[in-house]
């Protein structure tokens, strides 16, 4: 992934937001790397790692917003840009999964 993608911010939502919104039908794209995944993660999610993203993006699909998400956000700030750069709905949900856990969002281990 290019450099460029951190130099600007994304479209962004908090994690209280971003519960209601994938109550709503958002998807989650977690870009975090297969351990972190492995430790825990969010129910329904799409794991990406930010390293595979560029070249996997056409997988996720186009008609839904795409929540991007990671530990404290700033790997998601710039696959948000990546993929609104492809043609993709997307936002970061900043502070990511500190905050997710704090806004009440579930996890799970499995």
């Amino acid at each position: 992934m290019s450099f460029r993608h951190y130099l600007r911010r994304p479209p962004a939502v908090s994690a209280a937001e971003a519960v209601r919104l994938v109550a709503d039908g958002a998807l989650v794209v977690d870009v975090r790397r297969d351990f972190e995944w492995n430790r825990t993660h969010i129910p329904g999610a799409v794991h990406i790692p930010l390293e595979e993203l560029p070249d996997r993006c056409l997988e996720l699909p186009d008609d839904r917003l795409l929540i991007t998400f990671c530990t404290g956000g700033i790997r998601s700030a710039g696959a948000a840009n990546l993929l609104v750069e492809n043609g993709f709905e997307a936002v970061n949900m900043s502070r990511g999964l500190v905050d997710w856990r704090a806004a009440g969002g579930p996890l799970t281990t499995r």
